[in-house]
């Protein structure tokens, strides 16, 4: 398999914004976005998921983050579907549930070609550091519409609103993880009945 990365720019006249992205890295990371706990979460991904990620952003925060964040995950997105090519050998689902202390969060992802997300979360802050908790979906469908994929996230029980959003970051880190993985089994081949994703 040749190497899976993938340097993307999106400007618009809120936000400029470059992701950078080796999906066989080793969970190195570096952010400049001005959102600190988006960068928390981001390094969750980058971590757990064993990816390479480096991202800058440029926005509209005098307003507030949601131009930034929202398109930070438009971007990834963007970059994660540029890297996965054609898709031929992955594993294409992948799964995962995480704990953190008394939370527990589970999200599964299939890199369908479909766009599609089912997020159920509460979190009992409106706030983690400046960012609204709000704008986790944000990111979230962001990324969802253009990775095309299908995405369902599920915080499972959970009291605590930073233990809450940490575990669905790993979660969904993991599962991607899961789902770029090279399949041993399927080299060549895409995963799919239908001969397209």
């Amino acid at each position: 398999m040749t190497a899976r990365t993938a340097s993307v720019r999106r400007d618009t006249l809120e936000t400029k914004v470059r992701v950078d992205v080796n999906l066989d890295g080793t969970g190195k990371s570096k952010f400049v976005t001005g959102v600190p706990f988006l960068e928390h979460m981001l390094d969750q991904i980058a971590r757990h998921g064993m990816i390479d990620l480096d991202i800058e952003a440029d926005g509209d925060r005098h307003i507030d983050d949601h131009h930034t964040v929202e398109d930070i995950g438009i971007t990834l997105g963007m970059a994660v579907a540029e890297a996965l090519g054609d898709k031929k050998g992955i594993r294409r689902y992948g799964h995962a549930y995480v704990p953190l202390d008394e939370a527990l969060s589970r999200v599964v992802i299939d890199f369908s070609g479909r766009p599609g997300i089912e997020m159920h979360a509460e979190f009992p802050a409106g706030r983690l550091g400046t960012l609204d908790t709000e704008l986790f979906f944000e990111f979230f469908q962001g990324f969802t519409n253009h990775a095309k994929a299908t995405i369902h996230i599920d915080n499972l029980r959970g009291r605590n609103t930073h233990h809450i959003a940490e575990t669905i970051f790993k979660a969904f880190g993991r599962a991607v993880r899961m789902a770029v993985e090279p399949d041993a089994r399927m080299q060549g081949i895409l995963p799919s009945t239908k001969g397209a994703l």
